[in-house]
């Protein structure tokens, strides 16, 4: 769920491996590559642990209305708009990343813990909306760390990114198996993880900024030079479908977790864990499935798959568990077919200089504006399909998820009608 950033894709390797590259991959060294992938896990770990579960304690417990846990969700799309700045203007010119992560997740495990204590919304959305401006920054920069320590990051970076993906589903483990999820221990355990993680960079391999000289404006960091690339009908109409189809994702981001707690289902926030397990095997067969159907199609299946996760909860609500669990079990498709598919195809169509660019405008889009917008909308959605004024009154699930269902469907039918583009063997370069 990372944003790419322009150190990440700029840096590559260090220049003490870049003679090994010449003759061919240098190995990674073992201690390195453990560092790195206990970073990964934790750094997931802290994220995983108390936001899943976030809307069931600010609902159940602080008795926020659901349009109040739409704007605590958009504290998340609002800090990756902010963290390209943060981290290209800042983070790459003037301090060892190793030392910035320390200090961000610090601060970041403090604001956790002022957040645990805040009971009105007035005092939970600023500390969330901080801590926010603190953590995502934190994800482009972790993976910058990474790739300056690998000689072949396209071969090295997934093998120690997926314990990201296994701290995430520990962590959801834990809190499920633990039954806490209408309490603030999990965010008492994200703050105290938080320091922990903090501590932990300090032992990282050191990685001093790497443009110390070079000037970095505000073009640079929001990738301004690759709104060329809308010129390019294909590329504009990749950019707004993945726009659209990033507000009715938030619904479930949001209000899984309330949705499974509120019908009762067993251990919700462990269940939701098969969503990142299903990612894993995904990721690992995209290739096949790549190379038979291209990128039209991958992104179509990928569309596809969220339309029909909201159907099958929409019909689960009051119907089969095993509804329930095939919904969930798609998040492999849903997140590997379209983000990772979308960014191959970006890096396809960006020229060489404005690769970087190119992933931070996407990221922008879609994370940012389109993650705002539809953890607003999910907010409102939810409170007009409460069965009564109270925090506490039962949605009728079957309309509140058909929602983001049709709204999925709609734009899969706007970028099957309107996208065409032989990117497998034309590959077209912004103007200069």
């Amino acid at each position: 769920m990372s944003a790419p950033t322009r150190s990440a894709r700029n840096e590559g390797v260090n220049e003490a491996t870049a003679p090994a590259m010449e003759v061919g991959i240098m190995p990674m060294d073992l201690g390195v590559r453990a560092k790195l992938s206990v970073m990964m896990f934790l750094q997931y770990f802290v994220w995983g642990v108390w936001f899943v579960t976030m809307g069931t304690y600010l609902s159940k417990t602080l008795r926020f209305q659901d349009d109040q846990l739409g704007w605590a969700y958009a504290a998340s799309p609002i800090g990756a708009m902010v963290a390209p700045f943060f981290v290209g203007m800042i983070a790459d010119r003037f301090f060892a990343t190793q030392r910035i992560l320390a200090v961000l997740h610090f601060a970041g495990g403090l604001v956790l813990f002022a957040a645990a204590q805040a009971e009105q919304f007035s005092q939970f959305f600023p500390l969330i909306l901080l801590y926010f401006f603190c953590y995502m920054p934190t994800l482009a920069l972790t993976n910058s760390i990474s790739f300056r320590h690998m000689s072949s990051p396209e071969q090295q970076f997934p093998g120690v990114r997926v314990l990201g993906t296994i701290g995430w589903i520990a962590a959801g483990l834990l809190v499920g198996a633990m039954a806490v999820e209408d309490q603030n221990l999990p965010l008492q355990m994200g703050g105290a993880a938080s320091i922990v993680l903090a501590l932990y960079c300090l032992a990282l391999p050191h990685t001093p900024p790497a443009n110390t000289t070079q000037r970095v404006t505000a073009r640079d960091v929001l990738g301004l030079d690759a709104l060329n690339l809308m010129k390019i009908r294909p590329f504009a109409i990749f950019a707004v479908s993945s726009f659209l189809i990033c507000i009715p994702l938030q619904f479930y981001y949001g209000m899984t977790n309330v949705f499974l707690n509120e019908i009762n289902f067993p251990r919700p926030a462990g269940t939701m864990t098969i969503g990142q397990m299903s990612e894993i095997f995904f990721m690992l067969v995209m290739p096949l499935f790549f190379a038979r159907l291209g990128v039209k199609y991958m992104l179509l299946v990928g569309m596809l798959a969220w339309s029909v996760r909201y159907v099958l909860f929409a019909l689960g609500a009051d119907g089969p568990q095993w509804m329930l669990y095939l919904g969930i079990a798609l998040h492999g498709i849903c997140y590997d077919f379209f983000f990772v598919t979308g960014y191959i195809y970006v890096d396809k169509k960006a020229g060489a200089g404005i690769r970087a660019s190119a992933q931070g405008l996407i990221t922008f889009i879609t994370w940012g504006m389109g993650g705002f917008i539809g953890s607003i909308l999910w907010g409102r959605v939810g409170n007009y399909y409460k069965l009564g004024p109270e925090p506490t009154a039962p949605h009728n699930w079957y309309s509140f998820w058909m929602v983001p269902a049709i709204f999925a469907f709609v734009v899969l039918v706007f970028f099957a009608l309107l996208f065409y583009d032989k990117v497998d063997s034309d590959r077209q370069t912004a103007a200069s």
